[in-house]
């Protein structure tokens, strides 16, 4: 009897110990992050029901999860750069833009994965515009754009600040590193190497889908976001923390 019941006692104490261990293992893929309400009204492929940013080492993971199948929709070919459109999946930032090679304090520093068939501005991607591709791109407000919207802040002629080795030449703050997206299922996720991970770690970040248009003129502004297809926060408030 005595052996019987320190047997069963044992079982529940290692039943116990496993049902917690599942219960910390939910529960921290619960609160990893950000999790958004799934909404109808939003095209399944751009509708983020999570989004995260986590480090390991030297090596930040950048990944949103969204109703549908992750980067099945991308934009329709016009055949010109003016009016063309840009499909994005877009973690903003805390970062300040010096990180990755910009202007110190230039604006919110955001991590995209993109596709826009009509042009290149991969120079380390094989693909093309048309294959999703990574950019880091720094974003201020402009009413040009429309009441509110964010534009990818422009480069005035003649001058000449500070930008990233990867530069693709656009008049724009934009950065083309060429980390590679993996598209699984309902995921996309991005791993991104930094010399100083401390910097992402003390972040904030939030997560978007949106499409963003060329002017037509082809000038200031040069690429403006206009419409987004959700925001993971609701309010572009940054409240993700880096989960390390």
């Amino acid at each position: 009897m005595k052996l019987h019941s320190t047997l069963k006692l044992l079982t529940v104490a290692i039943a116990c110990a496993g049902l917690s261990q599942l219960a910390a293992a939910h529960d921290g893929e619960h609160t990893a992050g950000i999790k958004s309400v799934p909404s109808a009204k939003v095209k399944a492929t751009f509708d983020i029901f999570h989004t995260r940013i986590t480090t390991e080492g030297n090596i930040a993971t950048f990944h949103i999860a969204v109703s549908g199948k992750a980067g099945a929709n991308k934009p329709g070919k016009t055949g010109k750069l003016a009016g063309s459109t840009v499909f994005s999946y877009v973690w903003p930032t805390t970062i300040d833009p010096s990180v990755v090679g910009f202007e110190a304090k230039s604006g919110i520093l955001a991590f995209a994965v993109t596709s826009h068939p009509d042009f290149n501005d991969t120079p380390l991607f094989a693909g093309g515009g048309v294959e999703w591709h990574t950019h880091w791109v720094v974003l201020q407000g402009d009413e040009t754009c429309g009441a509110g919207a964010l534009k990818v802040v422009d480069i005035p002629q003649g001058a000449k600040p500070k930008l990233p080795k990867t530069w693709p030449g656009l008049p724009i703050l934009i950065d083309s590193p060429g980390w590679n997206p993996v598209f699984k299922g309902k995921s996309l996720e991005v791993k991104v190497p930094f010399d100083d991970i401390g910097v992402v770690q003390a972040a904030g970040f939030d997560g978007v889908t949106a499409a963003l248009r060329v002017n037509a003129s082809v000038h200031n502004p040069l690429l403006c976001v206009s419409d987004v297809f959700k925001v993971a926060s609701g309010n572009l408030s940054l409240p993700g923390k880096v989960d390390h």
